[in-house]
């Protein structure tokens, strides 16, 4: 989750941290209105997205490669109950094997974690998806999905930083040009206050290295 920025007019920079506002960047006399939401940005780590299987087990060369399964296509919804931002992201896994023999049933670990402010973990989920081969074939696919709960009170900015980011600032000001989040007050606040989504495979040691140097 990110506060995303447009270009403004160097007399003023407007932000207005209220879900839903329809005038998500209409630019005014005074800056440019921008949303702030307190669902996560859902996303896949990079060097996670794809899983690849080897047979024998220990060898790296290419005809020894079994199966590669990717996860793709994933889609988010969001919305907040009494106490929670509640994230459900669905996703495909898409799979290919070498051999187009008898039909086979591959099982895959993946993971979900909820990282507040680009680096702190607050919670990890391990699961798995089952890829079923049809005999004679070589694809496979399968869906999963995995929800993350968000207090809603972490996600919500302290008065003094709202303040300072809602506030009109109008030309000749001696800060109308200088982006709020520059100060590291401020900037420190929201990513705090900002949390992401990040689903990947729960690859081994060889397996995130294979994929970081191929």
């Amino acid at each position: 989750m990110t506060i995303v920025r447009r270009a403004a007019p160097a007399a003023a920079l407007l932000a207005l941290l209220a879900a839903g506002c329809a005038r998500d960047g209409t630019l005014t006399d005074t800056g440019v209105y921008v949303t702030r939401t307190g669902c996560p940005q859902v996303a896949i780590p990079a060097a996670t997205g794809d899983i690849t299987l080897f047979d024998p087990a220990n060898s790296r060369e290419a005809r020894a490669i079994d199966v590669v399964a990717t996860i793709t296509n994933i889609r988010v919804t969001c919305s907040e109950d009494a106490a929670n931002v509640v994230s459900t992201a669905t996703f495909d896994v898409l799979a290919t094997r070498r051999d187009a023999g008898p039909a086979r049933q591959v099982v895959l670990p993946y993971f979900a974690v909820a990282v507040q402010g680009g680096t702190n973990i607050t919670a990890k989920k391990v699961g798995a998806v089952a890829l079923d081969f049809p005999a004679g074939q070589i694809r496979a696919q399968t869906s999963s999905q995995t929800t993350t709960r968000i207090n809603r009170a972490s996600v919500a900015l302290p008065a003094d930083i709202q303040r300072e980011l809602t506030r009109e600032r109008k030309p000749g000001d001696p800060d109308a040009a200088v982006d709020p989040l520059s100060d590291p007050k401020v900037r420190e606040a929201v990513a705090r206050a900002t949390y992401e989504q990040l689903i990947g495979f729960q690859l081994t040691p060889d397996q995130l290295r294979y994929n970081a140097t191929r």
